[in-house]
């Protein structure tokens, strides 16, 4: 909801000697920086101004500033849209927010709660998995940061670790659940889409029940990733945390097979399937399902998980290209050539995808991709992990025969160079070459195992659903979400669980779901924010009251846009940001010789002191970060600091709208793209 005031300008023009001692004054207050800096992204220069050095003001495109005999009539607004890290992140994380809370900006509420506890808070207001996801989301939030455009993204990942394993190390409790609705629903399927459900839907009150098929919950972060990049003891404390809540598990459970779909349906007011897509695809050559040592990366990482593998194998093909293949390769490189593996906690060596998993005694592993190398959808370090750690990748091929032995097994690939148009590889002719092989993983894709319950199919292995709502097309009260969908992100099936319990909960409410807004994360919310410090505008009086901005029944001149809108940097100014190196975090590279049998976790976590300057590099893009520009620059003193007792985030400054002349200044130096020009009266 928004809350504007009418603006009252007065008609007057500063002189050339009121610029001049305007400027002396400021200088006082004013930090000193450097004139011009130099962007390395594109050779330009953020500087002070927003005009081009020889630039005249018939140069200028002024329909934007509106100045008619002096005066405006247009005013400070403060406007808040959503950032592009989060408009990037698939879980919808509030990033803005947290970062916040890491520079000291916005302090916890409660007198003696750490940053850290704080910053977890908001994390898990849309993603209840900070720890895991620090060390394994490719992190599509940086790749959108704004500050790319100054000198390097925000280590948004970094201190996303950082605040969940300080969680998990100080005991931090999920946030209370919601009073008791009566409400049970089901959730088919213990991964992230499934438990980030549960997460959400036990917030709202209701009762959840969780069927998973295993016999240990997690889903890929723990069949599909290896656990040296997620540590075990770290995903159980996540998980630990949601079961906590009071959510019914039952592992051990496969519906479709153990309970109907008629009796969930008869048992529970709403069903969320999450069961994600557990059916590997094998490639599309003649005899590949006869091929006994052919097999596809979902095959390979069910032998893996539960403490065996198939044959012993010295040579290794993995066609793929994504992050599941690069891991197969990486973990088949540290089990190495082996006949038998027996291990009482063999869940501590999944693997994510099929290349990773192969190579000791001189095992070979090959990792083959459609697409060129610095084209394949693997992660850029993951690729250069395996590189390192003796991966031999091949890029710009593809397979055109199983070349078979007398015994009918696999003996190697025939494969050829080829260009791509579009998804669909186009062979070059006279490239043709052949790669030895004791086995050859398919790690391609995959698909929902639907057995018992074919009604769900959609044809394709997948469940379709509203995207607009989440809810299954033509079945009532069920719902879907995760790599049932499509397979993606771990990130991906985690937003896809917070939705949906949103949106089942709509629909519990009164049997319509609402159509989800256009930047679907979870939004910073002024009014929360006000009611948490005990500034919550009192109860309208119903008494008409025209251009006013002195009654604490309305919060003046400030728009939410964040549902809408995500802030570019062309909004902001971004001449006032410094260069300041990013905070990286260190890693263990281990090289070919070293990777047998080494499982230790790859990342270094940050510090407490790396987290925080991190934060201080973020450039609170649509949203206030406390800078004092408007109040320095401001010719009028119009804007002013609100009173120390009673600012909140996004309620830093005000304007006294009876000395604003609408110069537009404050929004020229505004560096967040907060304060936009809104008509007045």
């Amino acid at each position: 909801m928004t809350w504007m005031t009418s603006c009252q300008c007065t008609n007057w023009s500063p002189t050339p000697s009121f610029w001049t001692d305007r400027k002396q004054k400021k200088n006082k207050t004013r930090r000193k920086r450097p004139q011009w800096r130099r962007n390395k992204m594109d050779g330009q220069h953020n500087t002070y101004r927003r005009f081009e050095e020889g630039e005249t003001p018939d140069d200028w495109d002024l329909k934007e500033k509106i100045f008619t005999q002096d005066k405006s009539y247009k005013c400070p607004t403060y406007i808040n849209k959503t950032p592009p890290c989060q408009g990037s992140c698939p879980s919808g994380h509030e990033i803005r927010g947290w970062l916040a809370i890491a520079r000291g900006m916005d302090k916890p509420p409660v007198e003696d709660m750490a940053w850290q506890e704080y910053a977890f808070q908001r994390m898990v207001e849309a993603n209840p998995f900070p720890a895991t996801m620090g060390r394994v989301c490719p992190a599509p939030c940086e790749a959108g940061c704004n500050r790319n455009e100054v000198d390097d993204y925000v280590g948004i990942n970094a201190v996303e670790q950082y605040v969940g394993d300080w969680a998990n190390e100080n005991d931090v409790k999920a946030p209370e659940t919601g009073a008791d609705t009566g409400r049970k629903i089901a959730v088919i399927g213990g991964g992230p889409a499934g438990l980030a459900a549960a997460f959400f839907l036990r917030k709202d009150g209701h009762s959840v029940t969780l069927f998973e098929e295993h016999d240990k919950l997690g889903g890929m972060m723990r069949y599909g990733i290896p656990g040296y990049r997620t540590p075990r003891d770290m995903l159980d404390k996540e998980i630990g945390r949601i079961t906590a809540m009071g959510v019914d598990i039952r592992c051990n459970t496969r519906v479709g097979t153990d309970v109907s779909v008629d009796e969930l349906e008869k048992a529970f007011d709403a069903i969320f399937w999450a069961m994600g897509a557990q059916k590997g695809r094998g490639l599309p050559l003649e005899g590949w399902d006869e091929t006994e040592n052919c097999i596809n990366g979902v095959e390979f990482l069910d032998a893996f998980n539960q403490g065996y593998v198939l044959g012993t194998a010295k040579k290794v093909i993995v066609v793929g290209g994504g992050d599941t293949s690069i891991d197969v390769a990486s973990i088949a490189r540290r089990l190495g050539n082996i006949t038998e593996v027996k291990r009482e906690a063999p869940s501590d060596f999944t693997g994510h995808d099929v290349a990773g998993a192969i190579v000791r005694d001189g095992m070979q592993a090959t990792l083959t991709s459609l697409f060129p190398i610095d084209q394949m959808t693997a992660a850029e370090h993951e690729r250069e992990d395996a590189l390192r750690e003796g991966v031999d990748i091949k890029g710009s091929v593809m397979p055109l025969e199983i070349i078979k032995g007398a015994d009918g097994r696999a003996k190697g690939l025939k494969m050829c160079e080829c260009t791509m148009k579009g998804n669909v590889p186009q062979p070059i002719e006279g490239t043709e070459f052949e790669i030895e092989a004791d086995i050859i993983i398919s790690a391609i894709g995959q698909f929902g195992d639907f057995t018992g319950m074919e009604d769900l199919d959609n044809g394709r292995g997948a469940i379709d659903i509203d995207k607009g709502t989440y809810a299954v097309k033509g079945r009532e009260k069920h719902f879907a979400g995760g790599d049932i969908l499509q397979p993606h992100l771990l990130t991906t099936a985690i937003g896809h669980g917070r939705i949906a319990a949103d949106a089942i909960t709509d629909f519990l409410d009164d049997g319509e779901v609402e159509k989800r807004p256009p930047v679907d994360v979870a939004h910073f919310d002024l009014l929360e924010e006000l009611k948490q410090r005990g500034h919550a505008p009192t109860p309208y009086n119903h008494v008409q009251e025209s251009g006013t901005f002195e009654a604490d029944y309305a919060v003046h001149n400030y728009e939410d846009r964040s549902e809408s809108q995500i802030i570019k940097h062309t909004e902001l100014f971004k001449g006032h940001f410094d260069f300041v190196p990013r905070e990286k975090r260190e890693e263990k590279h281990i090289s070919a010789d070293e990777v047998l049998g080494n499982f230790e976790e790859r990342i270094i976590a940050y510090s407490e002191e790396q987290a925080q300057k991190e934060g201080e590099r973020c450039m609170s893009c649509g949203m206030c970060f406390e800078c004092d520009n408007c109040v320095i620059y401001c010719p009028q003193d119009a804007i002013f600091r609100v009173k120390k007792s009673d600012r909140t985030v996004g309620r830093y400054v005000d304007t006294d709208y009876t000395k604003c002349i609408g110069c537009h200044i404050c929004q020229d130096v505004c560096p967040t793209g907060y304060i936009k020009m809104g008509l007045g009266a």
